[in-house]
This record gives C-alpha cells, structure tokens and sequence, in this order.
C-alpha cells in the first residue's frame, strides 16, 4: 500500500480538558477530512493514544508534567469530536495503539503495509508528534516522514515551530 496517516493524541484531555489549548480544536476538521481520505483508499490509518493509569503522578512523566491527564476509559481519554466514532467503529485498516508515554514503541505491526510514506497530524507537536515521527523513521527508514504543519499545534506555538524546524532537519518533509 505504501500510505499511511498517524493521528496523535488527538483527544479530549488534550482539546478541550485537561491539558487543552484552543489551537487543537481547530485542527478536527482538516484532521477529519485527512482521515477520510486515508479511509476511502483503504490505507492505514493508526490514532495513537495516550494513555495513563491512576499512578500517574507517581511516574516520570508524571513528576515532570503533574496534570493527571488521559487515564484510560475517563472521558478525557476519547478522541476528540467527530473522531472519536473511529475508537468504537469497525474499519479494516483503522488501528488504536495506546501509549503510556510520548512516542509508542512498536511500529512493526505496520510492515504488511509496507510503509513509503508516513504522514502525521495531531498533538502535542514538540513532544508526542516529534517522539513518534523520529520512531517511525527509525522504524521505518526507507519510509518518507511526512508531517502536515497545519494539522499538528502545541500549547507552546514557539515549541511548536522549533519541533518543526528539528523534524525538517532530521529530513522529514513538512508540508
């Protein structure tokens, strides 16, 4: 197949609760559309989803960032607006991958696609979009790294520009 579109975090608690920020509710529409498109052509579409348990503030990232945020099966912890029927809807190439920290740790499960171009939208670009793009193409280094600058923001939009800048510099394509 060779495309496929990774949305991270793109949930409440990162929209419009715990950790919101008003940029990230103005990327559902782009973000929807993008995974429509990837869904229509039956190409692989992974949302990533952070995910914490009740120890949260007793962990690394915890002691560092102590807003308890994306415990599992809390409201907060749904994708965000029209996107979160994806979490309980049937689509063959719609994938759910928590993560207890920023970047997930194991991409393989995409090698039947055969990934050459690996796009990526969602949140927070300077931690959890960065992790997850420089994963994949450590992963993946054949693959294209392709991050949609529109469709990605931070609470930070200093951060933000910074971890584009990184990304374009670790020679990803940011569009």
């Amino acid at each position: 197949m060779g495309k496929v579109l990774v949305v991270v975090d793109y949930q409440k608690d990162f929209v419009d609760g715990a950790l919101g920020f008003p940029k990230a509710a103005e990327l559902e529409e782009g973000i929807r559309k993008l995974v429509e498109e990837f869904v229509a052509q039956d190409a692989p579409v992974v949302f990533t989803l952070d995910t914490h348990g009740q120890d949260y503030l007793d962990t690394r990232e915890g002691r560092h960032l102590p807003t308890p945020h994306c415990l599992k099966g809390s409201e907060g912890w749904s994708l965000y607006g029209s996107l979160d029927h994806y979490r309980n809807a049937s689509y063959p190439h719609v994938y759910l991958m928590t993560k207890p920290c920023f970047g997930a740790l194991n991409w393989s499960f995409l090698k039947e696609y055969e990934p050459t171009e690996v796009h990526f939208v969602g949140v927070v670009t300077n931690m959890c979009v960065i992790s997850n793009a420089i994963l994949m193409q450590t992963t993946y280094p054949q693959a294209e790294i392709v991050i949609h600058s529109q469709l990605c923001a931070s609470f930070d939009p200093q951060m933000h520009q910074k971890a584009l800048d990184v990304m374009k510099g670790l020679q990803m394509e940011v569009v």
